[in-house]
């Protein structure tokens, strides 16, 4: 491409050794992405405007977060920062393929025992996004205050400013008014999580599951099974293996549309009208369980 003299010039200060110009693009919904040959092997480059620094940093962090716990690999992060106005984030380069049953058993054991991995406080030691959107992760030890105030609030906040109003905010009243009715029988851990946990989030690399994109934070392990089963994507090889690693709780089916709400509300924000009926209806089946 044209104009990249100063990325590969920053890719070279940080240690990599660009082998030749970026590839045409990898994929990539929300950035730009690209493959890159260096004499070490490709690398994976994300690429958007300076001022998404913030966002890369944020995945970067997540990234070597869940790399810690050894549970799920993950892409390695190489660097994040801004050059000739764009901001950047390097990933190793990851053949993926796609899942098999086989993979889909030892994705679901490795995410049951990711959720293991806990903190002292629902949270994150940083903000982040998820997809484009910004995404609050303040500490606290009161889960229901978390979902109700960094969760579905903040997203409802937006979708106000965006024009979403109505019935929509009305029902979503009440339903953050009466949150405790979900948690009567039930505390849950901050666990590790993705945070954003999708079909198109995960995929086989030489026979071992990987995730990638992450909005990791610590919070309730049902909110990322609650988005596998959102778009599709994940098998009853998946679930029921994550199962024998760690059952659910009582009450989890109940909770699951009250987690897949919030990522639907996202949608709504990011997506457009299109997420509205979906975002009315999971509202007005969790106002008749209150």
């Amino acid at each position: 491409m044209a104009g990249d003299g100063p990325l590969i010039d920053a890719l070279r200060d940080a240690g990599l050794r660009p082998a030749g110009p970026l590839s045409a693009q990898a994929g990539g919904d929300i950035s730009a992405a690209f493959r890159l040959p260096t004499e070490d092997g490709a690398v994976f480059l994300k690429t958007g405007p300076e001022s998404e620094l913030d966002m890369f940093t944020a995945e970067r962090d997540a990234l070597l977060e869940l790399a810690s716990a050894g549970e799920v690999r993950v892409p390695r992060p190489l660097v994040a920062d801004t050059a000739g106005g764009r901001a950047f984030l390097a990933l190793e380069w990851l053949e993926l393929g796609p899942a098999d049953a086989a993979a889909n058993r030892a994705f679901g054991r490795a995410l049951a025992r990711l959720h293991r991995h806990t903190a002292d406080a629902f949270g994150w030691q940083r903000d982040n996004t998820i997809g484009r959107t910004p995404q609050p992760n303040a500490k606290t030890d009161d889960w229901l205050e978390f979902w109700r105030g960094q969760r579905l609030g903040h997203q409802l906040e937006l979708a106000a400013a965006n024009g979403y109003r109505g019935r929509l905010q009305h029902d979503a009243e009440r339903v953050c008014a009466g949150l405790a009715h979900w948690f009567e029988d039930y505390s849950p851990q901050p666990s590790l999580l993705h945070g954003d946990l999708w079909g198109g989030n995960w995929a086989v690399c030489a026979g071992e599951p990987v995730m990638f994109d992450p909005a990791t934070y610590y919070g309730d392990r049902e909110t990322d099974l609650a988005m596998t089963r959102l778009f599709g994507g994940f098998t009853r090889d998946f679930y029921a293996a994550y199962e024998q690693e760690w059952p659910l709780a009582a009450g989890a089916d109940a909770r699951l549309p009250l987690y897949q709400l919030y990522h639907v509300l996202n949608h709504l924000n990011l997506f457009g009208t299109g997420y509205l009926g979906r975002a009315e209806s999971l509202l007005a089946g969790l106002c008749r369980q209150i």
